[in-house]
């Protein structure tokens, strides 16, 4: 019995010893797979450390992960029937106005629509639809926006501004690639200038926030070339002195810089992008009529005063090489500047006035769909096609209403009417106008 007693204390001793060979990552369940759990292990290797990996299971291996063909698979179709690049293509030519209910059908149209392969697609293939955003300031001072569908010649309701620009005055407004319009600087009536830039996606119906100007300021100008944000002069709270200084903005770094400062400070009062070179036109700080000219390939602002900043009146618009500006208040007529004269020239004219109120005075001028369109502080919208023509012709038939019809059919009291409520102040007036493609 002593030496069998003896034996088996030997065997224990070697199992003792054997025991620090045994893979402390692996579970010990692999040493026996009679054993399943990690108080079954012990006692086979007495002494050992707890199991790191007690919930592996011998011998079974883990599923890799579905890859993105696998779930194309078993997902539902977009369209039943139709491989999803068909569907796709159908999709894609659903006017925009019938969007907001796509995204409702189910998860995936959703998602669909609220990336930038679809919109990119729209636009390739020649969907993509441009619509005009206005924004207005009622009489209390609160600022408002509206859409218009010039499909369906309908006002569509968009989501409020942000709080801070709800009041905001001297504000900018700008759109790049297309879909994001900026909102940026202004001044608050409680705290004064702002720094601040929001900008509107138009494809997920959102505002989001931008980088900060480097400075604050308001009534200033602002321009967009070659798709980077320029803004220049204006004021800020606590300097008596009007603005030089010149920033701009490029999203695809989505930081701001410094460009080089206007010669002379200025609140700009009208502004235009014409052949590549950004021309200001406003105030000094002695209320004097100041004239600049920025050009962004030298980083140079210089003084001009030849006949186009002389004639030139607000609104206006650089449209197919060409620079056009209102003849009237109400729009109704329009000239174009004439380079090689360096002169400007009575273009063209609708013959239907609006009258003298100042609900009729334009407010914008923007191209739309190929188009020069003129828009006034009463929501009227008038297209003029340009196409071929030139300064000896075009008249009436070249425009066209698109929006405010009804106003061509009052009667005469009604004009007068909204003649004499249009001298005792404005209802609405629009502030900004842009042009926003999805």
């Amino acid at each position: 019995m002593d030496g069998a007693t003896e034996v088996s204390r030997s065997a224990l001793r070697g199992v003792r010893v054997q025991a620090p060979l045994v893979d402390s990552v692996s579970c010990y369940c692999r040493v026996d797979a009679g054993l399943k759990t990690v108080v079954g292990a012990r006692k086979f290797v007495p002494g050992a450390k707890l199991c790191l990996q007690p919930d592996i299971k011998p011998n079974i291996r883990r599923k890799p992960r579905n890859s993105r063909k696998d779930r194309a698979r078993t997902q539902a179709p977009l369209l039943p029937g139709l491989p999803d690049d068909l569907a796709i293509a159908c999709l894609i030519r659903v006017p925009r106005a019938v969007h907001p209910n796509l995204r409702l059908v189910c998860k995936r149209w959703n998602r669909l629509l609220s990336g930038n392969y679809f919109y990119s697609l729209r636009k390739k293939t020649g969907m993509a639809e441009e619509w005009v955003y206005v924004f207005k300031r009622d009489r209390e001072g609160k600022i408002s926006w509206q859409a218009f569908d010039p499909i369906y010649q309908l006002w569509k309701p968009l989501p409020p501004v942000p709080p801070e620009y709800s009041e905001a005055l001297g504000f900018g407004s700008a759109v790049l690639s297309g879909c994001y319009l900026y909102l940026f600087g202004g001044k608050d009536p409680i705290r004064g200038s702002m720094r601040r830039v929001v900008f509107y996606n138009a494809r997920t119906n959102k505002w989001q926030r931008a980088p900060d100007m480097l400075r604050k300021r308001h009534f200033f100008g602002s321009c967009v070339i070659n798709n980077c944000l320029y803004v220049a002069g204006g004021e800020c709270e606590g300097i008596q002195r009007t603005l030089r200084s010149a920033e701009v903005y490029d999203p695809n770094r989505n930081r701001w810089a410094c460009v080089a400062e206007m010669s002379t400070g200025m609140v700009p009062f009208i502004g235009v992008v014409y052949e590549g070179k950004w021309f200001l036109k406003g105030l000094d700080s002695h209320r004097q009529v100041v004239s600049e000219v920025y050009l962004p390939s030298s980083n140079a602002w210089s003084t001009v005063g030849d006949g186009m900043v002389t004639g030139w009146r607000n609104p206006s618009l650089s449209f197919n090489g060409r620079l056009y500006a209102v003849d009237c208040k109400d729009g109704c007529k329009l000239r174009v500047y004439d380079r090689s004269t360096c002169s400007w020239t009575r273009f063209t004219d609708s013959k239907n006035h609006m009258g003298s109120s100042r609900v009729f005075d334009a407010a914008a001028l923007v191209s739309l769909n190929g188009k020069l369109c003129v828009i006034r502080n009463d929501m009227s919208i008038s297209l003029v096609d340009i196409s071929g023509s030139s300064v000896e012709t075009g008249s009436a038939p070249l425009w066209e209403t698109i929006g405010g019809k009804v106003l061509q059919q009052k009667s005469f009291m009604a004009n007068l009417w909204s003649t004499i409520a249009g001298r005792g102040g404005l209802k609405s007036h629009i502030v900004h106008c842009q042009v926003l493609q999805v």
